[in-house]
């Protein structure tokens, strides 16, 4: 993927959800690895996400123009050459080359019909033509392939990477011969790296409930990402909300008339329900405070805080444990789940190495007690020998660099 030798600067951009992260990292090869680095983040107006794709671009490309006027005395482009960015897209598009790939649809809350079937990449290069700004993406990546790229630049046990942030998604590094899809030449390495899009996996055994199907039926597309809206944090706190409305208008929860804010959807958010599940005062203050600043509700017996956390922590739960169960799966496809105790072919494809699951996004990066169950499950379904041999860690700003590094591993300038 990456080959450690890669030098110079080199920008990122990271589209995933709410918010877009731009990031320039000056790397300087096999000794000096990643120098420095800065990002900054951006919210995306509400609007932009339901508007034209133009106006989207534009938006991003002028956040990204500003960011690279802001490139301080330590970053230094090499002379005569321009600026060069990795994308990191993270949503489902058909990828053509390294640097091309077309919107198949829109997830996590977006909605512009006019950017599907689009080249991502050629819309970015539009606007930052608009903007007069001199860069050119030569890497376009999903957030779990750059989050992939990203660790394995530092950790060769690296074999799978999981987003769990606004949406989620998977990837891993899978034997070429394991591939039937793929008809094309063997890769000198061996293996190749599959993005799985979990986030649109479905299945009759997985626990939904009249909860997740009004969600489901509500949202902006219907019928489509189910395992996303069970697992992410863009839903868990509105299901934490769907679930609070059904008690309230049927248990007098807040008394005898239902809080009108509790109609709104997504007006409780992941962040607020992480706040009221880690509140460990005495009187549960914190959940009053955000019951009173969310929800309008001024004042609650202290029972009906402790059932607001008991509820927290049940959405939390099922979401953490049912991404884990999703990352043993992965160990069990390549054979890193123990079943080469059985089969000594496996062991002999490296098994017996250490594995580690690198792991990105607020989701399990903010929310201890989500984190806390993934990390039990896994061990649990794994079993105490096995889990002694997986570990999963947390790879901050994994996808954001892991992308830079993609760019400047498939630079215009390599052999230059």
């Amino acid at each position: 993927m990456v080959s450690r030798d890669e030098e110079g600067l080199y920008y990122a951009l990271d589209l995933g959800g709410t918010n877009f992260r731009v990031l320039r990292v000056q790397l300087g090869g096999p000794e000096g690895r990643v120098l420095r680095q800065e990002y900054e983040e951006v919210s995306i107006p509400s609007h932009l996400m339901v508007g034209s794709n133009e106006d989207l671009f534009d938006y991003i490309a002028l956040e990204l123009s500003r960011f690279v006027e802001s490139e301080g005395e330590n970053y230094h482009p090499k002379p005569g050459r321009d600026r060069e960015l990795g994308f990191t897209f993270s949503f489902p598009v058909k990828q053509t080359s390294i640097n091309s790939g077309y919107l198949i649809k829109w997830t996590k809350g977006f909605a512009i019909p006019d950017g599907v079937g689009k080249d991502v990449v050629q819309a970015l290069h539009d606007a930052m033509k608009r903007r007069g700004l001199a860069m050119r993406v030569t890497a376009l990546v999903n957030d779990t392939v750059g989050a992939l790229a990203g660790a394995r630049y530092w950790n060769e046990d690296v074999m799978v990477a999981v987003i769990l942030g606004t949406g989620t998604n998977a990837c891993y590094v899978e034997r070429a011969e394991a591939i039937t899809k793929y008809h094309g030449e063997s890769p000198r390495s061996g293996s190749m790296v599959i993005n799985m899009e979990w986030g649109n996996f479905w299945s009759s055994h997985l626990p939904r409930t009249i909860y997740d199907e009004d969600l489901d039926a509500e949202s902006l597309n219907p019928g489509e990402q189910g395992f996303e809206k069970m697992v992410s944090g863009m839903y868990l706190g509105d299901i934490v909300r769907r679930v609070l409305l059904k008690m309230a208008e049927d248990s007098f929860l807040f008394g005898t008339e239902v809080p009108a804010n509790l109609y709104k959807p997504n007006i409780l958010r992941t962040p607020d329900i992480s706040k009221m599940h880690q509140d460990e005062s005495a009187d549960l203050r914190e959940v009053a405070k955000v019951l009173k600043s969310i929800l309008g509700v001024s004042s609650t017996p202290l029972k009906v805080r402790m059932l607001v956390v008991e509820l927290c922590d049940l959405v939390a739960e099922r979401g953490a444990r049912l991404a884990a169960a999703g990352i043993v799966g992965i160990l069990k496809k390549i054979g890193r789940d123990g079943s080469c105790l059985s089969n000594r072919s496996k062991c002999d494809q490296g098994e017996g190495r250490h594995t580690t699951i690198a792991m990105d996004g607020g989701l399990y990066e903010h929310y201890p007690k989500f984190r806390k169950y993934l990390q039990e499950t896994v061990a649990h379904l794994l079993g105490e020998e096995i889990a002694a041999n997986v570990s999963v860690e947390l790879s901050k700003d994994g996808s954001g660099i892991g992308a830079a590094l993609l760019a400047a591993s498939h630079s215009q300038y390599v052999n230059t």
